[in-house]
């Protein structure tokens, strides 16, 4: 028996627009964003996918992201998990500059070694090996078991908390994951089979 895990970064925030770092800071979807999260539970729908279990983090830019996929698939009165253990990564010091700006201060190659380095923080935050070790835990003790059972598990979550996942769920190695994009609003689908491993990644 295999599981069906579904992926989603958030909608465009009004902070990505803005090109500022964003962590954990709180913005909403920008109209973009609210298109975005739409479409993708469309997409979903026509797909016939039918989740049974419903993940995101402590930020409301996902929260809002998996409340309107639920909505387009017309799914009402489930019981959402909330946790931020599934929140982005804590860009700490450069939380909520433009990133322009940050390159001013500390110069292009300093920020290029905080935002694509494995486990090299920013002051004050997480590396992308930070997020994983909060994020993976979660994942296997919490949503494995449900995917392991057979179940179809919706995850709306953010960029580098996701990154951690699929750099777990398809054994690639750091410098891989780091030249891994994961476009907003966009699903990525994997069926996990009964040993908690992956058998496949789907196309929708």
């Amino acid at each position: 028996m295999a599981g069906t895990l579904i992926l989603v970064r958030h909608g465009e925030s009004e902070w990505n627009l803005r090109n500022l770092f964003t962590g954990w800071k709180d913005p909403g979807l920008t109209p973009k964003g609210i298109e975005e999260a739409r479409a993708t539970g469309k997409k979903l729908k026509a797909a016939a996918y039918s989740p049974e279990r419903y993940y995101t983090s402590a930020l409301r830019r996902a929260q809002h992201t998996l409340d309107l996929i639920l909505e387009e698939m017309g799914i009402v009165n489930v019981t959402i998990t909330r946790n931020q253990a599934l929140n982005e990564r804590d860009y700490g010091d450069l939380a909520g500059l433009n990133k322009d700006d940050a390159r001013r201060k500390w110069g292009e190659e300093q920020v290029l070694i905080w935002r694509r380095s494995y486990d090299m923080p920013p002051p004050g935050g997480e590396s992308l090996k930070d997020t994983a070790t909060r994020t993976l835990p979660y994942y296997k003790r919490h949503i494995l078991p449900s995917l392991r059972a057979g179940k179809t598990v919706l995850i709306a979550a953010h960029g580098n908390s996701l990154r951690a996942l699929v750099m777990a769920i398809e054994g690639l190695t750091p410098d891989e994951i780091l030249k891994r994009e994961i476009a907003t609003g966009e699903p990525v689908v994997y069926r996990i089979r009964a040993d908690g491993k992956l058998g496949r990644r789907v196309k929708i």
